[in-house]
């Protein structure tokens, strides 16, 4: 047991003089990294993917959805209804015929939409979590 002890002291004192010894007549510290260059290559083609498609799976909830006759200014009334309610909270109009559909928030996982869902759900009892697209640029 002491030798562990002394052996596990030994390190960390050697571990410690490593970590805070500097040399002192440089001010200002290089460090040179050593990669292979398909890293590179790899990391550029990520960019480029990224700025063609720059959106991710992503989760928002459906609180509203409709056809047939004035469909679209129900939508629309919903929309600002909700607006006015939750202001901070994006909210999205779309057509997918033959449906006019209300999505709200932007959320990277599932459990952050439910948790949306039930802070809304005494106004929208029947809003659901979708799974969609988000744009990086529509995060808060």
């Amino acid at each position: 047991m002491k030798k562990t002890l002394l052996l596990v002291s030994a390190i960390l004192l050697v571990a410690v003089n490593f970590s805070t010894a500097q040399d002192a007549n440089h001010k200002t510290g290089k460090i040179t990294v050593v990669q292979d260059e398909k890293l590179t290559s790899l990391t550029q083609k990520y960019k480029e993917v990224n700025q063609r498609d720059p959106s991710f799976d992503g989760y928002r909830l459906q609180i509203f959805f409709d056809s047939g006759n004035n469909s679209k200014n129900r939508a629309t009334d919903a929309l600002a209804a909700f607006q006015e309610k939750f202001p901070n909270v994006k909210a999205y109009l779309s057509f997918k015929q033959p449906n006019y559909r209300i999505r709200v928030g932007n959320f990277r996982t599932k459990s952050e939409a439910i948790g949306f869902q039930k802070s809304i759900q005494s106004d929208y009892p029947n809003a659901f979590v979708v799974r969609d697209k988000i744009l990086f640029s529509e995060m808060d």
